[in-house]
């Protein structure tokens, strides 16, 4: 195989890589063993830019004459293989959709969790002001208004407990996924 072809075929791999990894997401492990994709990549774009890398080595050390035979035959055992491993793993996608999901595959992302902290702040300020217009209306009410004035009260302090109790949820989820990444 000529290094032309070679080119074209890295970027024809480049592009299915991108199309299956924004279908696909993020693979729960590194795709690839570390002696073969140093990048430990889940997505198969890194492991295709390490291709790239790989076959720029070879062109570039050939044109500066600095390519041994030795050095060559190591390169292109590493490129073939790199290759052939990502050929493989775009083939093979119809196989990988029939496996088990791993649980991580159902989480939600870390920017999702940060917007969903961010509304529940929220409404817990909304529910902390309530709680104060409630308390101002239970002491303000009329005798016979009081019962259901400290009912609402009760209701809101409750909603606010529900609230807090989920903002702390997703406050741990964020710390837990944070330290694990």
């Amino acid at each position: 195989m000529n290094l032309e072809a070679l080119s074209q075929t890295i970027d024809k791999l480049s592009e299915d890589a991108a199309h299956l990894d924004r279908q696909r997401g993020e693979h729960h492990q590194p795709l690839f063993d570390q002696q073969l994709f140093h990048c430990k990549a889940k997505l198969i774009v890194p492991c295709v830019s390490e291709l790239r890398s790989t076959y720029h080595s070879i062109v570039r050390e050939k044109e500066s004459g600095k390519l041994t035979s030795l050095r060559a035959e190591f390169l292109t055992e590493r490129l073939l293989a790199q290759l052939t491993a990502i050929q493989r793993e775009l083939a093979t996608v119809t196989i990988r959709k029939k496996e088990p999901k791993h649980y991580t595959h159902f989480r939600k992302p870390i920017n999702e969790l940060y917007q969903e902290l961010a509304q529940h702040q929220e409404w817990e300020r909304r529910l902390k002001d309530m709680v104060k217009e409630k308390e101002f209306a239970l002491s303000s009410a009329p005798p016979f208004q009081q019962a259901n004035a400290q009912k609402a009260l009760i209701a809101t302090e409750q909603r606010l407990k529900r609230c807090q109790q989920a903002k702390l949820n997703i406050e741990k989820k964020i710390t837990f996924r944070e330290k694990n990444q």
